[in-house]
């Protein structure tokens, strides 16, 4: 069997009604929609959550709860695999980052995770260190500093 062999179990699909065709389909004239009426309009009906006018139950309940999300620091993660484009003994910043691409924008920090191996030694300055990360640089015989 191929995919074009593929057919429905009979019985299983049904033809689509084809409204607004003319008075002898059944479905002409008004096509379902009764006479006059919100409903009836094109582009009609009410949005989600609107109950007639009386206040909607997503307003009725009460707020609750507190959230941080004006305060959220927002932290840029690179993997230490990343930094192998460097040449050895380069001094990479969050700024040097951003010029070779590395990263799309600094936001409230850049840390170094330690995910894949450094092959190069390199003087890494960032906002905070994975404690992985930090030992894996020092392994390569570089540093990481903390801005």
């Amino acid at each position: 069997m191929n995919l074009h062999e593929l057919q429905p179990t009979p019985g299983s699909t049904h033809k689509a009604k084809r409204k607004g065709q003319g008075v002898g389909s059944g479905w002409g004239k008004t096509a379902g929609r009764g006479s006059k009426g919100q409903n009836s309009r094109s582009g009609g009906g009410v949005r989600p959550g609107f109950e007639g006018g009386q206040m909607p139950l997503q307003r009725r309940m009460p707020k609750r709860g507190f959230t941080n999300a004006p305060f959220k620091k927002e932290i840029v993660a690179v993997n230490l695999e990343k930094l192998n484009r460097f040449e050895n003994g380069v001094e990479v910043t969050p700024e040097i980052l951003l010029e070779a691409k590395v990263i799309s924008k600094i936001c409230d920090g850049v840390k170094i995770l330690g995910e894949g191996n450094l092959e190069r030694s390199l003087t890494v300055k960032a906002h905070a260190f994975s404690k992985s990360a930090a030992d894996k640089i020092q392994a390569a015989g570089g540093k990481a500093e903390v801005i």
